[in-house]
């Protein structure tokens, strides 16, 4: 169970001449979690690893041909070079012994209209590997995630989650997430119905 995981954590340390945002040793586990930002030097493995997971975990329940329209708009690494780039973006990357474990990605400023306040950070994607899944990943990202958007004086975290991916929702919800209303993400050709979920900082 994530929480019963122990971990240390450091906040703003630096190892290697590579600031990071955090460092994380899980215990339970007896791995050490960096938690950097994103660079344009990247965007290669964003692009295979947001591929290759959101495959894993959204595959079975969606139709071949619309998981290849989606990751082809979305995981190419010429899209994820533009978006590590882009200054209102920003990459949150995990590494266990420097490979790449999970991500997070927060946009500043993005905001569905029933998000409560102005200054506001939508999580966009929350991957973790399928190998590393129950580690305690998942939630020190979304730790490291809160500190980013406090430390920029947001007033709230917001996200949208599929309604039939009842773990995320409960993930979400044991971290004081709030379900404030819906919208349609398109997947492929398919529009679904996502939660949108709230967390007032």
């Amino acid at each position: 169970m994530l929480e019963s995981i122990g971990f240390v954590c450091e906040f703003g340390v630096k190892r290697g001449g590579r600031e990071s945002v955090a460092i994380f040793v899980l215990q339970a586990y007896n791995l050490e979690m960096i938690i950097r930002y994103g660079t344009t030097d990247d965007a290669n493995i964003l692009a295979e690893f947001g591929a290759e997971t959101f495959s894993d975990t959204f595959g079975a329940d969606n139709t071949p041909e619309n998981i290849r329209l989606f990751l082809a708009r979305t995981y190419s690494p010429e899209i994820q070079l533009q978006e590590l780039s882009n200054p209102s973006t920003i990459f949150l990357i995990v590494e266990i012994d420097d490979k790449i474990a999970g991500y997070a990605k927060l946009t500043l400023g993005n905001r569905d209209d029933s998000i409560h306040g102005t200054k506001v950070v939508e999580i966009e994607r929350i991957y973790v590997a399928k190998e590393h899944i129950g580690k305690g990943i998942g939630k020190s990202l979304m730790q490291a995630s809160i500190q980013e958007a406090k430390q920029r004086g947001s007033e709230s975290l917001w996200l949208g989650v599929w309604e039939k991916n009842p773990r995320a929702i409960e993930f979400y919800k044991k971290r004081g997430f709030k379900e404030i209303g819906t919208h349609v993400f398109m997947l492929g050709d398919d529009p679904q119905r996502d939660y949108i979920m709230e967390l007032r900082l």
